[in-house]
């Protein structure tokens, strides 16, 4: 009977995404269809799986490969205080100076929650409905970090101000009621271990840390594919710090969400990520999610009379938990995004399950307050993503066009700008030369300078732009202004250098070492002849009404670790090229996309700038 409720099991595991995916029930996290899934299966249903010693074990292993890879999602580098460079960025930080940071917000949303989660944790003791006030505060204080990620990645949120403070807000609601379930099972539990102990395990995880912070500077010259050091190294950071967590009293979720955060630290490869990915979202976690389900027995729920109060009661109370963060989320969103960031973190389930888990193993909650406490919290976790979906809107902030200023006005500047995408650039052109500015000031807008002195440009603002292209006929022009723009701080300066007058070579390479783009025209006409020869496609793709060639750094995460075959608009896009790790690939179908590949297309002039810029778009774990 075992080997057939596991059959069953895995059986709807691998079925589950299918139908999701057949049914476009995109709204939904995969986590609570399977949890309705194990219901249907389980002593509530159909009775086809039951509870057992291996699928029990499974599950307890896949609850702590969840919080080792909750542990991974955190994104480290938005507490860092970031430092402004560049003098373009110190006068939008000086322009934004009253606006609150996502740390700033996201901390004082969850204090918001905390003290909520409390009140409604001591109403619920006043009334007689729950007792345990430690347990019920930890329990609604909780958000779904995975929840959570899935929705922003979905809307393609997370680079963005809004996405990051609703991130930091969840992972606050995971490590904030991941240590209150330590110290409380270690102050109520039957733990023979003093509370002291438990910094032990944080000490540990230092070490390890310590240990291994250069492991993957040499991993790639020691790994072969029959030893992945990367797994071997992430198994021995779960098992150890679970170990050590058990031993001085506190939970072993508790040691694998440590060992999630120092394998992030570490800073491992993106195909380290989507191994261990590969191997928790593809068969442990799935058992456990849909193994909470089978364990439930909603019928015996339903005929308790306390649990039908308690269910819409607890659900309640997740939501009005969570409902000062609306106004905390307003002092810099819109109303409307208040509204959705706010729903958005009263879903939970994840660490809900677990917190259970342990409560039942201490004996501090019943069978039926346990199973009110999963039902509602699965109802938040089908409702919040759906109204989220439903309420939110861009915000004005993250709808900004690249600045793209021009210096020279002339008859190889002046189609580029008409040419430029307007809904994705914001340009503007300079020239200091009076003729040029009467020619071409009826076709785009120009802005006529007394001269190109770098006081008189910083004057009138040119270099306040995240792309600087300087196409002046002038060289000696380009190359002062281009060395001025790069200490400025402008981010790409990109300089047409051709003037065989001057030192150019030593020149050349000075503004390369300065990080500027050099383009000289008759280079690029050199070029152009050698690929006409070479490939001779080249010249209708280039002049083509339908086709072009495109280049993009993969910065979103949806799509990396995805095989070229199997990008979701593949057949809109032919790639030649890939540039990874300073030299070029040959891609195949077979070839998985990593972050910061340099991907050389060509497309359909209508769809293909698109997907360059959905490929392009940042996007965090």
């Amino acid at each position: 009977m075992t080997q057939l409720s596991l059959v069953i099991v895995l059986f709807a595991a691998l079925i589950i995404p299918l139908i999701m995916a057949k049914l476009k029930l995109t709204a939904l996290p995969t986590a609570v269809i399977e949890i309705i899934t194990g219901i249907v299966l389980g002593q509530s249903g159909l009775h086809l799986v039951s509870a057992s010693v291996p699928l029990n074990t499974l599950s307890d292993i896949g609850v702590i490969v969840l919080l080792f890879l909750s542990g991974m999602e955190i994104d480290f580098s938005l507490f860092q205080h970031r430092v402004l460079r560049t003098h373009f960025e110190k006068e939008a930080a000086l322009a934004t100076k009253n606006i609150k940071s996502p740390v700033r917000l996201a901390t004082e949303s969850y204090i918001s929650i905390m003290v909520l989660s409390i009140i409604l944790a001591i109403l619920f003791k006043i009334s007689g409905l729950f007792s345990n006030i430690w347990l019920a505060a930890i329990l609604f204080s909780t958000i779904s970090l995975g929840v959570v990620i899935a929705t922003l990645k979905e809307r393609e949120l997370l680079s963005k101000a809004y996405g990051q403070t609703l991130l930091l807000i969840a992972v606050l609601g995971e490590v904030v009621p991941m240590l209150a379930l330590t110290v409380y099972a270690s102050v109520f539990g039957n733990s023979k271990h003093p509370l002291w102990l438990i910094p032990l395990v944080f000490i540990a995880a230092l070490v390890l840390f310590k240990r291994f912070r250069t492991f993957f500077s040499f991993f790639e010259r020691i790994n072969k594919s029959t030893t992945q050091l990367d797994i071997r190294l992430a198994f021995f950071l779960i098992v150890t710090l679970v170990a050590i967590a058990e031993s001085v009293g506190a939970e072993s979720i508790m040691g694998a969400f440590l060992a999630g955060i120092v394998l992030k630290l570490l800073q491992p490869h993106e195909d380290t990520r989507d191994k261990l990915d590969s191997f928790g979202y593809g068969l442990l976690i799935p058992i456990f999610f849909i193994m909470s389900g089978v364990n439930l027995n909603i019928s015996q729920l339903l005929s308790n009379p306390k649990t039908l109060v308690l269910i819409p009661l607890f659900f309640v109370a997740y939501i009005l938990a969570k409902l000062a963060v609306i106004l905390v989320l307003k002092q810099r969103f819109k109303n409307l995004n208040a509204l959705a960031g706010g729903t958005l973190n009263m879903a939970t389930i994840t660490l809900v399950l677990a917190v259970l888990k342990v409560a039942k193993n201490m004996h501090a909650i019943t069978g039926q307050q346990s199973g009110a406490f999963i039902l509602s919290a699965v109802i938040t976790c089908v409702i919040a993503p759906l109204l989220f979906n439903h309420l939110y809107t861009a915000e004005p902030e993250d709808k900004h066009k690249a600045i793209v200023h021009f210096v020279g006005t002339n008859m190889a500047t002046i189609p580029v700008a008409q040419q430029l995408a307007q809904d994705r650039y914001d340009i503007e052109m300079y020239t200091d030369k009076d003729k040029n500015y009467h020619a071409f000031n009826s076709e785009t807008h120009v802005e006529l300078l007394d001269s190109l002195d770098t006081a008189e440009v910083v004057k009138h603002k040119v270099f306040n732009a995240d792309i600087l292209v300087l196409g002046h006929f002038d060289a000696m022009k380009n190359y002062r202004l281009a060395l001025a723009a790069k200490e400025f701080g402008v981010p790409r300066v990109i300089a047409r250098f051709e003037d065989r007058n001057i030192l150019k070579n030593e020149a050349e390479d000075e503004l390369v070492a300065a990080g500027v783009e050099v383009y000289s025209t008759p280079e690029a006409n050199i070029s152009l002849l050698r690929s006409l020869i070479e490939v001779p496609s080249t010249l209708e793709i280039l002049q083509s009404t339908q086709a072009a060639i495109y280049e993009v750094t993969v910065r979103n995460r949806l799509y990396t670790g995805t095989s070229i075959r199997d990008l979701p608009f593949i057949t809109e896009i032919t790639i030649s090229q890939i540039f990874r790790n300073d030299r070029f690939i040959k891609p195949t179908g077979d070839t998985l996309i990593q972050l910061n590949d340099t991907l050389i297309f060509t497309g359909n002039k209508e769809q293909a700038p698109s997907i360059r810029e959905a490929l392009g778009r940042l996007n965090s774990n």
